[in-house]
């Protein structure tokens, strides 16, 4: 079982703005994730996720979490989110060419989105204002509980990576004067827009 010690724990905390157990759970799956692959957190772009969460559901925290514990971050570019509405993801380690998926133990998701947490969350109180006799003991124990007993890790067999190659090219937008990359650029009766402006030209 691959711990979240106190340390990295306060981290995702103070990274993800409150307290709950996705974020936790996120992080969890991530080390695990880590472990099975038997590489460690990315610094550079040596790892690649695909997470399968979706913008606006239960445990969207838990993206927070991934990013905490593997090092694949929006601002590195290394993690994307598919929208597909599951708690999963899709951690490929470049270099060695392989790739393990982590999905949450569904009888162990579904009595998670049973819990008191969720249900107040369901009424609209946000996840700081919860009391901690509720919080607490609901990311205690996604921190002390068997993977086995919360996680399913699968080795994803011939996985194709395509890596996206990033720019350092850019222009003006001829409309706003503010400097886009060529990936957000949009050509307009020969001239650069960026793709706001695009639209009103």
């Amino acid at each position: 079982m691959m711990k979240i010690s106190p340390d990295l724990l306060k981290i995702g905390i103070e990274f993800h703005g409150h307290k709950c157990p996705a974020m936790p759970l996120g992080m969890r799956a991530g080390l695990a994730a880590l472990k099975k692959l038997g590489v460690e957190r990315a610094s550079n772009k040596e790892l690649y996720c695909y997470c399968e969460t979706g913008p606006s559901h239960a445990t969207a925290c838990f993206v927070d979490g991934l990013q905490v514990s593997t090092g694949c971050t929006f601002g590195k570019g290394n993690i994307e989110k598919l929208n597909l509405g599951k708690t999963a993801f899709t951690l490929v380690d470049i270099k060695n060419k392989k790739a393990v998926r982590v999905s949450l133990n569904p009888e162990f998701q579904a009595k998670s989105l049973s819990s008191e947490f969720v249900n107040q969350r369901k009424k609209g109180v946000e996840p700081k204002d919860i009391k901690p006799e509720i919080v607490d003991p609901a990311v205690e124990k996604i921190t002390t509980i068997e993977d086995s007993d919360i996680l399913k890790i699968e080795e994803v067999k011939n996985f194709e990576f395509k890596p996206k190659k990033g720019t350092f090219d850019w222009e003006r937008c001829s409309k706003c004067n503010e400097i886009v990359f060529v990936t957000g650029l949009r050509v307009v009766d020969g001239k650069h827009y960026c793709i706001p402006c695009s639209e009103l030209v």
